[in-house]
């Protein structure tokens, strides 16, 4: 009868019958008194949510402190009540740390947890009825497995605790704790790359110590051991950053989708996504993103990189299905008040965007996109001050990722705050060094400073990072064009030319470069082809006033050639050259530029720089440059007056 009334209780559990599995397991308990019955029926209380009475009904029959499976489930019990104090207290400080997978000291059944159950730890804690007819050995190897996971578990509690407790070193210990006990515990690998807790090389070095040779396959043949190992081993390579090691992760996405039929997977389709969006290659992972959505409509965890690449794109009128449909369908969902947000944001009406990024972050604290497009508002509308605040907040959040450390830099460089901008940038740039928006922004602020030789070496870098990680060229516009502009202060004016040449053909159709172009013809005392590009920049922008300026210079350079015979270098009455006119001519620039800055200082501020709103931070990535702002921007609707200088 009670193995009659187990198979009863199981069979009900496993369709969700929670009444009926209650009612069977109370009935089994009062006939048996077993532990191991209490300890399950336990486990159906919390299946149907009963978090009190499975926690009550394991302290009234003493097994918290008897047995890690028990204590595991009373802790979660107080976790989903929302009593982190309580939780913590019944889990403890301290992880035990002679259970990790890495000790090669340790040995099968060493340690006192592995003993410590005699009731529920033995018999079906977890485990399927067939292990019941194995022998005693199999059985103590069995138990002290599983006790092993309760106490990697328990360590994930833990980090979710701390993290409640805004605790983030902590939380992140924890979660690196559970790992090294059982390198198969997802959920705080999960919470580790979702709140990007680690920085991509702190990643890579964790990855590198985790003892994935611990992982074991229930085949016969000795041959296929270490199969599930890797099988693991590349599963959690396809989370992480995609900064770090690109390599390591196509061969990994390759391997899962050729041998193993994940090629349509969502969560591999993901991964690809996110890499597609860290290359500036929008269209190509929004093509994938909607592929994933049209399975599953409803996989949240597609939507942050689906909507960030739609900002990008401006499709706004597909923003606007999306958020309608989701907030009629799934109102408690974070994702669908960042859609919300995204949409409001796209459309210019920032106060609207910055309510439902608000509330998104309320509804999950942990939701990067959110915090990153909450404080964009802020920095859209150029409240300089209230942005470094919020991005502030999302750097302390996410301690892993450097994109709030850029946004800051960003922010303090608009404040005309340039030691502080350096700062922030070199804190980002200790957590990636791969990233090309960053190099621009590290460049830009070095070019204000008048460093620009290394202003130029980090636009070199940048582009040539860009060009590693097959980025879109037409995101980086922005960097060469600010490349440019530097060889151009440095007199390198065959080398600028180059670069302007090469934003023109990649598609930069813009008049502030061709004015460019003019001005580095007229120092090298060259009018006919100034006269030339500076008609072309009149072309694009009629009323553009400095090319007109340049203009008119230039066609007084060539009838100083044309009438008197002259060279252009030696045909300055005063008897000096050309270079100390136009010397002089970039210092009345400056000043005009000084001037129009001080007018329109309300205006320039409300543009930040190009910035996208969301993206992910952490798991995901958080907001990113559109098509490279800064000095001389990729947006092409920049004046040359701000073009030359910045």
């Amino acid at each position: 009868m009670e193995r009659f009334l187990r198979e009863w209780r199981q069979d009900a559990l496993n369709k969700a019958q929670y009444d009926s599995a209650i009612f069977i397991g109370d009935k089994l308990l009062a006939m048996t008194k077993d532990d191991n019955d209490a300890f399950w029926l336990a486990q159906v209380h919390f299946a149907a949510g009963n978090y009190t009475r499975a926690q009550t009904l394991l302290s009234k029959q003493d097994l918290i402190a008897s047995n890690p499976s028990c204590r595991y489930l009373a802790a979660h019990c107080l976790i989903r009540q929302n009593h982190f104090v309580d939780a913590l207290a019944l889990l403890g400080e301290r992880s035990p740390t002679h259970l990790f997978a890495s000790n090669p000291k340790r040995k099968t059944g060493r340690g006192n947890t592995g003993r410590a159950g005699a009731g529920p730890g033995r018999g079906t804690t977890t485990k399927a009825p067939e292990r019941q007819g194995q022998d005693r050995g199999d059985d103590a190897v069995g138990e002290e497995s599983s006790n092993r996971r309760y106490e990697a578990a328990m360590c994930y509690l833990r980090g979710l605790c701390y993290a409640k407790q805004n605790a983030f070193d902590r939380a992140k210990e924890a979660y690196k704790d559970a790992l090294r006990i059982d390198v198969q515990c997802f959920e705080a690998f999960s919470q580790l790359v979702k709140n990007s807790l680690m920085s991509p090389d702190e990643e890579d070095e964790f990855m590198q110590s985790l003892e994935f040779g611990s992982i074991r396959g229930s085949s016969d043949d000795p041959d296929m051991d270490e199969e599930p190992a890797d099988y693991v081993r590349m599963l959690y390579q396809t989370q992480l950053s995609k900064y770090r090691n690109p390599r390591a992760f196509n061969t990994a996405i390759e391997s899962l989708s050729t041998h193993y039929g994940l090629g349509r997977n969502a969560d591999i389709l993901l991964a690809k996504a996110d890499l597609l969006y860290t290359q500036c290659r929008f269209k190509d992972a929004l093509s994938i993103t909607e592929s994933v959505l049209e399975d599953d409509k409803y996989n949240f965890a597609v939507y942050p990189v689906h909507l960030a690449c739609l900002y990008e794109l401006r499709k706004n009128n597909v923003l606007f299905l999306i958020a309608h449909e989701l907030a009629d369908t799934h109102p408690d969902e974070p994702s669908t008040w960042l859609a919300v947000g995204i949409y409001y944001f796209a459309t210019g009406k920032i106060a609207d965007a910055r309510r439902y990024f608000s509330k998104a972050s309320m509804m999950d604290a942990n939701f990067g996109p959110a915090w990153i497009g909450f404080a964009h508002t802020f920095a859209a509308e150029g409240e300089h001050d209230q942005a470094v605040t919020a991005y502030s907040t999302a750097a302390r959040l996410f301690t892993g990722t450097h994109l709030p450390q850029v946004f800051l830099g960003m922010q303090n460089h608009a404040m005309n705050n340039m030691t502080a901008a350096e700062e922030f940038l070199k804190t980002a740039y200790s957590l990636c060094r791969t990233d090309p928006l960053l190099l621009n922004e590290m460049g830009i602020v070095l070019y204000h400073q008048d460093r620009l030789k290394d202003a130029a070496k980090m636009f070199t870098q940048a582009l040539r990072i860009a060009d590693d990680m097959d980025s879109d060229p037409h995101a980086w516009l922005g960097a060469r064009t600010n490349l440019a502009h530097t060889y151009r202060r440095l007199r390198l004016d065959d080398d600028a030319l180059r670069e302007f040449d090469t934003v023109l053909r990649d598609g930069g159709k813009d008049a502030a470069v061709f004015c460019a172009k003019g001005l580095i013809f007229l120092e090298k005392a060259m009018p006919d082809e100034a006269v030339r590009v500076l008609h072309e920049a009149l072309a694009i922008h009629p009323q553009d006033p400095i090319a007109t300026e340049l203009l008119n210079k230039a066609l007084e350079e060539s009838a100083a050639v044309d009438d008197l015979g002259l060279d252009p270098s030696s045909s300055h009455p005063d008897g000096g050259d050309a270079m100390a006119d136009f010397d002089r001519f970039e210092e009345e620039l400056g000043e005009r530029k000084f001037a129009a800055r001080a007018r329109l200082e309300s205006r320039a501020r409300g543009r930040d720089k190009g910035k996208a709103v969301a993206g992910k931070v952490g798991g995901r990535r958080s907001g990113r440059l559109a098509a490279g702002g800064g000095a001389g921007g990729a947006g092409g609707g920049e004046s040359f007056m701000e073009m030359s200088d910045e």
